[in-house]
C-alpha cells in the first residue's frame, strides 16, 4: 500500500479529534475531487514500518478519537489486503478507538467485506460535483451517506443505517 499523508489531530474527517491516513489509489476518479493526486496508486510514499509507527503514536495519545482512512480510496483493489490488516491491527491494539472510512463505493457493494465488521463508520459513494452542498456533516455531496456500520450489519439485510443525516 502507498499513502500521501498522514494528518494528526484532524476534526473534519469524522467524529472527534482524529488521524488520518490518505492512500493511494483510486478508480473513481470523480469530477471535482478535493484530492486527484492520490488517484494513481503508484504515487505517494510507500506504507512502511515507519508510517505505520506514526500512525500507532498518535493513537495512543489519549485525546484522539480514533483514525479515519481516506485517500484515493481505500477500498480500491490494490488497497483492500493492507487495509484490512492495517484495520485489525488497529482495532486489536485500540479498542476504544473509532474507525472510520471514506469510499466511493456504494454500501450494498462493501456491507460483505470482512473488514466491516472492524469498522465504525463508513462515508459510502462517489462524489458528484452536481450534489455538492458544503453544508452536510463529513461528506461533500448530498448522495453520500454517514453509515453507522455496526447498527446496519445488525439490521435483517444489512440494510444502511444513518450515523447522521
Amino acid at each position: 500500500m502507498r499513502y500521501h499523508n498522514i494528518t494528526k489531530d484532524d476534526m473534519l474527517n469524522g467524529d472527534g479529534l482524529r488521524v488520518v491516513l490518505w492512500v493511494s489509489g483510486c478508480s473513481h476518479c470523480c469530477e471535482g475531487c478535493q484530492n486527484p493526486v492520490t488517484w494513481d496508486s503508484e504515487g505517494g510514499l510507500p506504507f512502511d514500518a515507519a508510517a505505520k509507527q506514526e500512525v500507532f503514536d498518535e493513537l495512543a495519545k489519549d485525546y484522539i478519537s480514533g483514525i479515519t482512512f481516506s485517500g484515493g480510496d481505500p477500498l480500491f483493489f490494490k488497497n483492500r489486503p493492507d487495509v484490512t490488516e492495517l484495520i485489525r491491527e488497529i482495532r486489536e491494539t485500540f479498542p476504544d478507538k473509532t474507525i472510520w472510512l471514506y469510499t466511493g463505493y456504494e454500501w450494498e457493494t462493501i456491507r460483505d467485506l470482512p473488514m466491516m465488521k472492524q469498522i465504525d463508520v463508513v462515508i459510502d459513494g462517489p462524489f458528484v460535483l452536481s450534489l455538492l452542498d458544503n453544508q452536510l456533516k463529513w461528506r461533500g455531496s448530498s448522495n453520500q451517506r454517514v453509515i453507522d456500520v455496526q447498527k446496519s450489519l445488525q439490521t435483517e439485510d444489512k440494510e444502511a443505517v444513518l450515523y447522521c443525516d
